[in-house]
């Protein structure tokens, strides 16, 4: 019977043993498995984060600065004076890609603060937590570091005076921040004058003179179909989100004309352009017909801004739009035989 006793003994402890060498050996095995999850969870979130920074940048509304950025380049290139930087060139398209940046992040950081994003508007990185603030704010001081050395660069290799260039720079930088942030010019309903004036006149005298050294008033008149279109961008947002602004307490100019004439106003905005390519066509070259051909693009971005229900995807629609009649007009200034007005 004790024989009997030490061999069950021996065999428990056998057993027990065995069974601490299984646990033993399957440990690695199972505590290695939840790693890969953890690696790969690791590897969303900084994905998360990247794409979170590059929404927070609006990359959408980004043509309505590099067309009038190429426009200008098009205009100093077939101006006949010396020749053309590319150099000059990709470093005026960074400087401006930049500034806008920067200033889409500087709007969504003060609509943020004033409470006019909420959960249903279409900039929802602060409201749905993607970034946090301070996030946000490190993101827009680092794009405007970035214009700014960018703008050293240039300056350094254009035949432009550097006060000349400066003051058309940091005249847009300014704005680009006042816009939303200091005085706020979308909050009193005089964003859209500053669109008007930085996304047309601004970008394409930058740009030429940039290129060529001096400042050309003809280019003026070349940047106004531009201009216009990249103003319905703002104008349709302004309209989509007239009931949200208004709950917010801030004053846009769609709010104050109304509903009706605020179509009245997007129509003019978008079709004007058209007007002033088709004289251009009749009286200098055919060649200013070809951005023409979106117009039955802008028929329907038109039909849309009329319905409540599907205005909601407008100013991206017209963004698009933007880009597509920024190409082919650059393309037609590039085909004509001889500029007009320059």
């Amino acid at each position: 019977m004790m024989s009997n006793g030490v061999q069950n003994l021996t065999e428990q402890i056998e057993d027990s043993s065995m069974g601490n060498n299984v646990h033993h050996s399957s440990s690695p095995s199972s505590s290695a498995a939840p790693a890969a999850p953890a690696s790969t969870s690791a590897s969303d979130s900084t994905l998360m984060n990247w794409s979170s920074y590059i929404l927070a940048v609006r990359p959408w509304s980004l043509s309505a600065s590099l067309m009038p950025t190429f426009l200008g380049s098009m205009l100093a290139y077939r101006s006949d004076v010396g020749s053309f930087s590319t150099i000059s060139l990709l470093l005026t398209v960074c400087i401006v890609l930049c500034v806008h940046g920067a200033g889409n992040v500087v709007n969504t950081y003060f609509d943020y603060v004033k409470g006019v994003d909420s959960r249903k508007s279409d900039d929802r990185i602060l409201v749905d937590e993607l970034l946090s603030k301070d996030s946000l704010v490190r993101l827009g001081e680092s794009l405007y570091a970035l214009g700014c050395l960018g703008f050293v660069l240039l300056a350094i290799i254009s035949p432009a005076k550097m006060e000349h260039l400066a003051l058309v720079y940091f005249g847009g930088l300014s704005s680009s921040f006042l816009y939303t942030g200091g005085i706020g010019f979308k909050y009193i309903a005089l964003g859209d004058v500053l669109i008007l004036v930085i996304f047309g006149p601004i970008s394409v005298l930058f740009a030429f003179m940039a290129q060529t050294g001096y400042i050309e008033l003809g280019t003026i008149y070349y940047a106004i179909p531009l201009a216009l279109n990249t103003e319905a961008i703002l104008h349709s947002n302004n309209t989509r989100d007239m009931e949200s602004d208004k709950k917010a307490g801030i004053v846009t100019l769609a709010i104050l004309i109304g509903r009706t004439a605020s179509h009245v106003l997007y129509a003019f905005l978008l079709f004007t352009p058209y007007v002033i390519l088709i004289v251009l066509a009749v009286r200098y070259s055919f060649w200013f017909f070809l951005p023409v051909i979106t117009l039955p693009t802008a028929f329907e971005i038109e039909k849309e801004f009329r319905n409540p229900d599907r205005i909601q995807n407008v100013p991206k629609q017209t963004a698009r739009l933007n880009m597509f009649l920024g190409i082919l007009y650059v393309g037609a200034c590039w085909l004509v035989g001889s500029l007009p007005y320059l």
